[in-house]
């Protein structure tokens, strides 16, 4: 695998910037899900990005 993988024990730990609600880790897409803010935040090479900008709004 070359990519590194997330530790779901890091949501213990992140909130959505946009809500501080929190996030469900979506290992297929590779995303933590806000569905307060109906938006998801990639995560690459297993880190987080948490940028509001990076954000992709969910239908």
């Amino acid at each position: 695998m070359s990519e590194t993988a997330f530790d779901p024990k890091m949501l213990e730990a992140l909130v959505c910037p946009m809500t501080q609600a929190t996030l469900i880790y979506d290992a297929e897409k590779q995303e933590l899900v806000s569905k307060a803010g109906k938006v998801a935040f990639p995560i690459r090479n297993g880190i987080p990005v948490m940028l509001i900008d990076e954000a992709r709004p969910l239908d």
